[in-house]
């Protein structure tokens, strides 16, 4: 059995500019971290005892014969793309919600795919893993999506990523004081709104004509930049606050489903209560509402949007990790001679497995 945890992540800056019809155009860059929230993968390979040779289990629990019958569609290509011999199990659990904007769909094919190259007993590094994923989503499954979820939720920790016009990918880890690191933690509030979206249907209102978005995307890839420099320099941290209040408002104007009435009201009561700046995570729409907060005003904030969840987190530097590692050879072992097993056998393999 293999246990993979791989984190969720906030972007800050340069959302946009890292789709590949902008980026090979013109290059693009996020700043962006990981955090504290997880996705739990657990596979193993079947053991040989039933009619089914996959299940896969989510909110939902699917058991096939065929990758082609799988209904989920990130478990079924990762499965196909790895090419494994035998059938498994997986098991997903998260600490967030799906379509929320918190780079879920990632942080699930990263996940995925460590887990499944562990079980073929495989080292991976942390840019194959972003860089497969990005193959998995955007070439196999031909998703609207962009490319820095998957290199967040490999890699960990808060990052200036670059996206050059030759389809590499250069991530850099932000190289500040410690003590800078926790004063931006300790100045961000993250609320869930509710209101659930999927991304990419989203994503498709503005990415199919990024050029016609050239000056909103310039803009908001140059205060990736800025903000950069001012995480490095000794400057007051309320001008991060502003400067995302910037790039939301550059972000608004990308499509009209990027945000909502709904979500407008939210954002100006926490500004009324003290915020400086903040976000939809994610593509937009709906989901998690990032706001930057100085901490004399968080418990004003908090009183005015009483009725949202806060969740509470920390930065995650860590990135997509094996937790556990048992590969169970035995079962694969098994599995080979299920293959030569006839039909009527399984009646007898299931009254066996139930004692």
């Amino acid at each position: 059995m293999i246990v993979t945890r791989t984190p969720f992540r906030i972007s800050f800056f340069g959302g946009g500019t890292d789709y590949p019809s902008w980026y090979r155009e013109h290059g693009g860059a996020v700043l962006g971290t990981a955090i504290d929230k997880y996705c739990y993968l657990t596979c193993r390979y079947l053991p040989p005892f039933f009619e089914h040779k996959y299940r896969v289990v989510y909110s939902f629990i699917e058991k096939v014969n065929s990758i082609d019958e799988l209904q989920h569609p990130a478990a079924r290509e990762v499965l196909r793309f790895m090419n494994l011999p035998y059938g498994v199990e997986v098991h997903h659990d998260g600490d967030l919600p799906a379509r929320s904007g918190m780079g879920s769909s990632s942080a699930f094919t990263v996940g995925l795919l460590h887990a499944l190259h562990a079980l073929k007993g495989s080292l991976v590094s942390k840019h194959q893993l972003a860089m497969e994923s990005i193959h998995v989503e955007q070439e196999m499954l031909k998703e609207t999506v962009g490319s820095q979820d998957q290199v967040l939720a490999a890699y960990g920790g808060l990052n200036h990523i670059t996206f050059h016009r030759n389809g590499e990918i250069t991530v850099r880890p932000l190289t500040i004081p410690r003590e800078r690191v926790r004063e931006l933690n300790d100045h961000l509030m993250l609320f869930y709104t509710g209101i659930k979206r999927t991304a990419s249907d989203v994503a498709k209102s503005y990415v199919t004509n990024l050029e016609a978005k050239h000056r909103q995307l310039q803009m908001m890839s140059h205060l990736v930049d800025e903000s950069i420099a001012l995480l490095n320099s000794d400057r007051n941290l309320d001008e991060f606050g502003r400067l995302l209040h910037e790039a939301w408002m550059a972000k608004r104007s990308l499509s009209d489903q990027v945000s909502n009435p709904e979500v407008d009201e939210i954002y100006e009561a926490a500004r009324r209560a003290g915020a400086l700046g903040g976000k939809l995570t994610g593509a937009g729409g709906g989901g998690f509402l990032l706001l930057f907060v100085p901490p004399e005003t968080r418990a004003s904030v908090r009183e005015r949007l009483r009725k949202l969840l806060l969740v509470p987190f920390q930065f995650d530097f860590s990135g997509s990790q094996v937790i556990y590692y048992e590969p169970g050879e035995d079962y694969a072992m098994a599995q080979a001679d299920r293959e030569r097993l006839p039909p009527s056998a399984f009646k007898e393999l299931e009254d066996v497995r139930r004692g």
